[in-house]
């Protein structure tokens, strides 16, 4: 039996698990973008101006989207409609290119209004709100796969719509309360030194690419979608549903942000001394953001995890602490009965990774430098780079075409991006770590 039946028959077996609808789909996009990184776009915005600010969001925004179409019609192999599924974004990498190829904010605000503005004491570590959070997602790490949290993003999603909501909300007030007067200018903010003016628009610029990044979960997405019609055409309205929400979130609560505050616009609208009252509805919105983020973590993670087991089972196919299953039955009382199915290997690999970033989250809380890092990092490689090589793959395109060109200029373009906020965000880290102390949060 060729590779091709195979991937049919496991297909049929699971189809039972492919129920994904364009909504189901645009709900864990949206889970996976509208992130902490959105509580960082008035600052963002105020590094880059009234001019560039919201055209580098849309920019970033038509790329994504672009280079997601690109990427949906890769799920399958070598027909986007007919062909062999690829289950992970590396499976589609290894097919077409080959194989070379914020829970401390609440008691923050509660100490200022108790305090007032400016308190000394009102600082505090964020360990122990980090540790409950890797609790948490350890319990849910548990649950087999990205098929099985559908109903955990459209919890997230609507804890992001809260504290956007919230934030945007704060900000218009803030506007109105100096007459609607616009704050800001057209070029952004105006430091004593060029070099920190540069560095910050740096930054900046990886803020928004981490504000768009979910390309490394999108063929996982895909993965849960029924068909017909065909998953690279409903994958393609989901991601433009999802990216037009964003982009419009995004848009609002950055301009409105900086219209409020202008320059002095906070690197977190909620933890940054922007609010502090009406302190019980910003502790709304911050918890707001620790159950999207708890929702988010596992649309990020379950395809981590996949990857890593299937792993470690290929290399020791042979072991039972790997490839077994145990099925302990839970009685019920106030609960229907169920039987869980429990395996060393989940446990033990998943563990093992929440508490390693749960240790990264401790020893590293800069907000805006590690949010700038990570998607200056990712976004050329996985949003840009690998979709594009796939699509000219898949289609033949041959060196030298007209097709091959705008391509190639656009990723080219997007990698000196990348590298150029990279260099802001590394900057900034280098600067925070001489004032900073283990397990101390800095915004």
């Amino acid at each position: 039996m060729d590779r091709r039946a195979v991937v049919y028959d496991a297909e049929a077996v699971d189809d039972h698990e492919r129920q994904g609808t364009v909504w189901t789909a645009t709900s864990h996009i949206v889970a996976a973008v509208v992130g902490s990184g959105v509580l960082a776009l008035a600052w963002t915005v105020a590094q880059l101006g009234w001019v560039v600010g919201p055209l580098v969001l849309v920019g970033f925004s038509c790329v994504t989207y672009y280079t997601s179409t690109l990427l949906a019609n890769c799920y399958r192999y070598p027909d986007p409609v007919t062909g062999t599924p690829n289950r992970e974004y590396i499976d589609a990498v290894r097919c077409y290119l080959g194989p070379k190829n914020v829970m401390l904010a609440v008691k923050r605000v509660n100490c200022f209004h108790r305090e007032g503005y400016g308190a000394g004491d009102c600082g505090a570590s964020g360990s122990t709100y980090m540790v409950v959070f890797g609790v948490f997602q350890l319990l849910l790490s548990q649950l087999p796969s990205l098929h099985n949290i559908a109903w955990l993003s459209v919890v997230a999603v609507a804890t992001s719509f809260g504290y956007s909501f919230i934030s945007l909300g704060l900000c218009a007030a803030k506007w109105a309360s100096h007459g609607g007067a616009v704050r800001g200018t057209l070029a952004g903010a105006d430091l004593d030194f060029p070099r920190d003016k540069a560095f910050n628009v740096l930054l900046a610029l990886g803020n928004i690419a981490f504000s768009y990044t979910f390309a490394d979960v999108l063929i996982e997405i895909q993965d849960t979608l029924r068909s017909p019609p065909a998953e690279n055409k409903t994958m393609k309205r989901a991601s433009f549903y999802g990216l037009s929400m964003t982009t419009v979130f995004y848009l609002l609560l950055g301009c409105t942000g900086y219209a409020a505050f202008g320059n002095d616009a906070p690197g977190n609208i909620l933890t940054g001394f922007a609010f502090y009252e009406p302190f019980w509805l910003v502790d709304i919105a911050n918890i707001c953001v620790i159950v999207h983020l708890i929702g988010a973590y596992q649309v990020f993670a379950q395809p981590i995890f996949a990857r890593l087991e299937s792993y470690v089972a290929c290399q020791w196919p042979d072991a039972k602490f790997i490839n077994a299953t145990y099925y302990v039955r839970v009685p019920g009382r106030w609960w229907p009965a169920a039987t869980l199915a429990v395996a060393p290997l989940k446990l033990v690999l998943r563990t093992i990774i929440i508490m390693f970033t749960t240790l990264v989250a401790m020893l590293l809380p800069f907000f805006n430098a590690v949010l700038g890092l990570i998607g200056a990092l990712g976004f050329w490689p996985l949003s840009v780079y690998f979709p594009v090589s796939m699509h000219v793959a898949r289609l033949g395109i041959r060196r030298g075409e007209p097709r091959w060109w705008s391509l190639q200029a656009m990723s080219f373009v997007c990698l000196l991006i990348s590298i150029a906020a990279s260099i802001g965000s590394v900057q900034d880290i280098v600067h925070n770590l001489k004032a900073a102390a283990p397990f101390k949060t800095v915004n």
